[in-house]
């Protein structure tokens, strides 16, 4: 015999049944918006990606342009083909990178070697531009990296910030103050975050110098390592980056005999601004800011 129920009875079950149509709509409701909304910060994240892709991209085509229409002077040769080697090894990245092999975490660091890879070039023609020096512009702007050097050392900011005091056209002595302030900077921070015993200890076949020390190339596989990247190509792009900064110090140093009275203002700021973008892009590989995902 079937259980009878009451009016009032019926009344509250048909209650809690309402009511947990009502709670199953708004969980639904909420589960939409936050779809919505995950679906709105990714589009809004992948334009600004792309719209950084093509900007990228856009500036490296006519930086390459540029460079194509010009002969190199001799004392540039070198340089030269320092920058050639660097977009070769962009090049086999971006190629691997088309072809799906990276993970999305490496988009950000595929967006800032492709800014890398502009700057060599655009360097390049800045030097090769037949600028006049500027007599009356000796303003510095503020230091993009001041940041990433007092994590490292205040001694190190300090003779950074003397070195930049020092570039100006008017200064025969700026070339090499800041050749080797820069080159003290760069190795100051692969021998502070990638010391030879704690590179060895990692990787115990790695590549060493005649003196028996891990190379450049073995500490910048030592960064990658410590994020979960193993592949050459990043490690070959990274150390021919780096390598045609060291070539910019010779020209900068050797070649002008000392002095920076050759160079413009706006030329100088292309060597300083070469520098610091290298720095800062070495610092993301370190520090693992490069690996986050567009």
């Amino acid at each position: 015999m079937a259980r009878r129920i009451s009016p009032s009875q019926m009344r509250s079950k048909l209650r809690q049944a309402q009511s947990k149509i009502r709670q199953a709509q708004t969980k639904h409701k909420q589960a939409v918006n936050k779809l919505n909304q995950e679906i709105r910060i990714y589009n809004s994240k992948a334009r600004a990606h792309n719209a950084r892709v093509r900007a990228n991209r856009e500036r490296l085509r006519r930086e390459l342009q540029k460079l194509a229409r010009t002969t190199s002077k001799p004392q540039y040769v070198t340089l030269r083909t320092s920058v050639e080697t660097v977009q070769r090894s962009y090049l086999a990245m971006e190629s691997r990178a088309e072809a799906d092999f990276y993970e999305p975490k490496l988009d950000r660091f595929l967006d800032l070697s492709e800014q890398e890879a502009a700057n060599s070039v655009s360097v390049m023609n800045a030097l090769q531009g037949d600028e006049t020096v500027d007599e009356a512009d000796d303003e510095q702007p503020p230091s993009e990296i001041d940041h990433i050097l007092e994590a490292i050392s205040q001694d190190v900011r300090d003779r950074w910030s003397g070195a930049l005091f020092s570039l100006n056209p008017r200064n025969p002595d700026a070339a090499r103050h800041f050749c080797t302030s820069a080159r003290e900077l760069l190795t100051e921070i692969l021998e502070r975050y990638a010391a030879d015993d704690e590179v060895r200890q990692a990787h115990p076949d790695c590549e060493v110098t005649p003196q028996g020390k891990p190379t450049r190339r073995a500490k910048i596989r030592f960064f990658f390592h410590r994020h979960g990247i193993v592949d050459d190509a990043v490690t070959t792009f990274v150390d021919d980056d780096l390598e045609n900064v060291v070539q910019l110090f010779r020209v900068f140093n050797d070649g002008t005999h000392g002095s920076s009275g050759k160079f413009s203002h706006t030329q100088l700021l292309a060597i300083r601004g070469r520098v610091e973008n290298a720095v800062s892009f070495l610092w993301g590989i370190i520090t693992g800011s490069a690996f986050s995902a567009a």
